[in-house]
């Protein structure tokens, strides 16, 4: 099964659909990331903060996989904002993860509790020295890009925001695309809630694949990158199976429509969480 590349505003290109290690815990990190690389996943989604980027790193190395084959994103900790210390801490994702990454993004703004201007400054010197290929940022409202885009020299390539039917986003996704940004979806099936909706249930019944199938499908055909996560094999090899089959435009609309606004996690407008 082939996954789909995304070209992204630097002409780098991002498969599509991705495996994320977010909340599993280090000690089983490097094996799920090793069974998602056997599936066939090339996109691995990772941060600081998850604490896993070493065991991520080691799955890589161990998997006979070039590492140009495997396309590797990770976040700056909420503590690194600081321009020195974010230089270091890119360079530290980096080294732990093959020699550079491919995505390095911002976490969250903390437009609250400091500046995030002169942090992508920073951010702008990691691409300049191919320390990381491509940068962008994450939990980004219209508002931060804007203030970014208009104060810096380099546009986000991405920006990768919570997603899910319950949370459609169609208007900051507009301001991406507006930006040239690429809209990334975290907790695309919002932590399993939207699993038992009665429009998804009906419309994985018609097209014979499973609700969080469906979902993911969603997600591909608005033209955003997904990146689930599970230590299960075989719920690994379903997320995987999503392009043998497509919704339709009524499905489609079905699925949007069930936007309410509901967040699985913080407001990125309040959140300010910079760990100990």
């Amino acid at each position: 099964m082939t996954v789909p590349n995304i070209t992204l505003n630097d002409g780098k290109t991002i498969p599509q659909l991705g495996f994320g290690v977010f909340q599993i815990d280090p000690s089983s990190t490097k094996d799920a990331t090793l069974t998602a690389l056997e599936v066939g996943y090339r996109h691995i989604d990772t941060a600081e903060m998850y604490g896993n980027e070493k065991e991520v790193g080691e799955a890589i190395a161990e998997s006979g996989i070039p590492r140009e084959e495997i396309f590797v994103t990770s976040k700056l900790n909420n503590g690194f904002h600081d321009p020195a210390l974010a230089l270091e801490n890119g360079k530290k994702s980096a080294d732990l993860l093959g020699g550079y990454t491919d995505l390095f993004l911002i976490h969250w703004p903390l437009a609250t509790v400091s500046d995030f201007v002169p942090t992508w400054k920073t951010f702008e010197e990691l691409y300049a020295a191919g320390t990381s290929r491509s940068i962008g940022v994450s939990n980004f409202e219209a508002h931060h890009l804007r203030k970014l885009v208009a104060e810096t020299t380099i546009t986000p390539a991405v920006n990768q925001i919570e997603v899910h039917p319950y949370l459609a986003q169609e208007s900051l996704r507009a301001v991406n695309r507006e930006l040239g940004i690429a809209t990334e979806a975290w907790s695309p099936i919002a932590q399993g809630l939207v699993l038992d909706d009665s429009t998804i249930v009906r419309i994985a019944e018609s097209v014979g694949k499973s609700p969080a199938q469906v979902v993911l499908r969603w997600h591909i055909q608005r033209g955003d990158i997904v990146f689930p996560k599970s230590v299960t094999r075989a719920r690994v090899e379903e997320n995987f199976a999503i392009f043998d089959f497509e919704l339709s435009d009524e499905d489609m609309t079905d699925i949007t429509t069930l936007d309410k606004g509901h967040r699985t996690g913080p407001d990125p407008d309040t959140f300010a969480y910079i760990p100990e």
